[in-house]
């Protein structure tokens, strides 16, 4: 397993580590290594869904929507009477 110092942490920040940590029972150094799994994976996710998608619709080409004109506005209702 390799390791990894981190350098200049913000304290404010490493006081909502602590915090966060505390709440589930685990150390800073577990958190901080269960955010960085959560965040790096969530992203690769999201990146391969994109890609699936578009590599399934991309060889359809695209495609031209009708839009519709609008009609002019409706008097607004009088309401002074």
């Amino acid at each position: 397993m390799a390791s990894m110092t981190i350098r200049n942490l913000d304290e404010k920040l490493k006081a909502r580590l602590r915090i966060q940590a505390a709440r589930h029972g685990r150390s800073m150094e577990d958190e901080a290594r269960d955010i960085l799994r959560s965040a790096l994976s969530a992203t690769s996710v999201r990146a391969g869904l994109v890609k699936s998608i578009r590599r399934r619709i991309e060889p359809l080409g695209g495609i031209e929507l009708q839009i519709e004109s609008r009609g002019s506005m409706r008097e607004p209702p009088d309401l002074t009477e």
